[in-house]
């Protein structure tokens, strides 16, 4: 199983989930069926967005989206999601939260 956690800022906000909070709950099903995949290890629908991020696609409505980065081999951090209208912005977000996490996990070592 691969262990799933939401990034959250030093001031402790998740994009991610000030986003599935605002889904329809037929969107937020697709949602949570597509992290119950990604926990089992399924990453077939996933890209690389750049500086160690990912996008895992989701075929239903506005073409959602799920920016994650993978902190080794069991552990995936959620940091964004948003739909391919917006695609760009969420990406460069998801860039963002990224290098933070990244800069205070080192601050932690």
């Amino acid at each position: 199983m691969v262990e799933i956690r939401e990034y959250t800022n030093p001031q402790g906000r998740s994009h991610f989930k000030e986003w599935f909070e605002a889904l329809d709950p037929a969107a937020a099903a697709k949602v949570v069926i597509a992290l119950t995949r990604m926990a089992h290890g399924n990453l077939s629908n996933v890209k690389g967005a750049g500086a160690g991020v990912f996008e895992y696609r989701i075929d239903a409505g506005p073409g959602l989206r799920i920016y994650f980065g993978k902190d080794g081999n069991a552990l995936v951090i959620l940091l964004t999601g948003g739909t391919k209208r917006r695609q760009q912005n969420n990406i460069d977000t998801a860039r963002q939260s990224w290098a933070d996490y990244k800069y205070r996990k080192t601050l932690e070592s």
